[in-house]
């Protein structure tokens, strides 16, 4: 039985890289995104199923497993890679621009990661993946709200480690750099004239595959241009004495 990989944001970017990568090694890819033409060419592409859908929406989630059930009958890998950035400006905000960033940034992961557990669980098990940022690490002020929606993620994923280790999955985090994808478009010419090194998604697609097989669960990778994915460990906090 082949593995079956769910990844979203795979029109394009990272989540299509991934894509890419995994059906080269045998795995069979249920891709799910908004861009109904371009997940349809990536999903043609690499001879996989594919779903249009707003992974702010929890039915997307539910839908997308459902497809991995109704083709393949398990699931094994799940990449929850969909984002977007915040364009959030604290002095005028935009209550529905917050909302927008932190349903697919944040509540698209807790949606997938409910949805995806019970068919993992029916699988014997398997590895969520999700991807965060450096702005979830380390506050990035030109993008708030984005940065509070990536830090999220990553206390979603520490705190889940315990609570899925008992349904043989693991799950991680790969924090990326600046990206070449769609996502930083607007901002590219700028990144390349401040001389400000970026990431291919294939680099970060190789990370993702490596997180995907890693031997513990909670891992947090950083990945930057120039250097080997690094795992990031968090300072305990001080505790009173006693």
């Amino acid at each position: 039985m082949s593995t079956v990989a769910l990844i979203t944001g795979a029109a394009s970017g990272i989540g299509a890289a991934v894509a890419r990568r995994l059906s080269a090694g045998g795995v069979a890819c249920v891709l799910v995104d908004r861009d109904a033409e371009g997940v349809e060419r990536v999903g043609k592409e690499v001879g996989g199923a594919w779903l249009v859908g707003d992974v702010s929406s929890e039915e997307t989630s539910s839908r997308a497993v459902a497809l991995a059930d109704e083709r393949y009958g398990r699931l094994d890998l799940v990449h929850l890679n969909a984002g977007t950035n915040g364009g959030v400006d604290m002095s005028a905000f935009d209550p529905e621009r917050y909302r927008t960033v932190m349903g697919i940034n944040t509540d698209s992961v807790v949606y997938g990661v409910a949805a995806a557990l019970p068919l993992l669980k029916r699988s014997g098990g398997g590895s969520v993946v999700v991807t965060s940022s450096l702005a979830g690490l380390v506050g990035f002020g030109l993008d708030p709200i984005y940065s509070m929606s990536k830090h999220a993620v990553i206390g979603l994923v520490r705190a889940l480690v315990e609570p899925l280790a008992g349904a043989a999955v693991k799950i991680g985090a790969v924090c990326p750099g600046f990206t070449d994808t769609p996502l930083i478009a607007p901002a590219r010419d700028m990144l390349i004239e401040a001389g400000l090194p970026m990431l291919t998604p294939d680099e970060v697609a190789a990370a993702v595959d490596s997180l995907f097989h890693a031997e513990t669960s909670g891992t947090v990778l950083v990945v930057q241009s120039g250097m080997e994915p690094t795992p990031y460990h968090h300072a305990d906090p001080p505790m009173p004495a006693g």
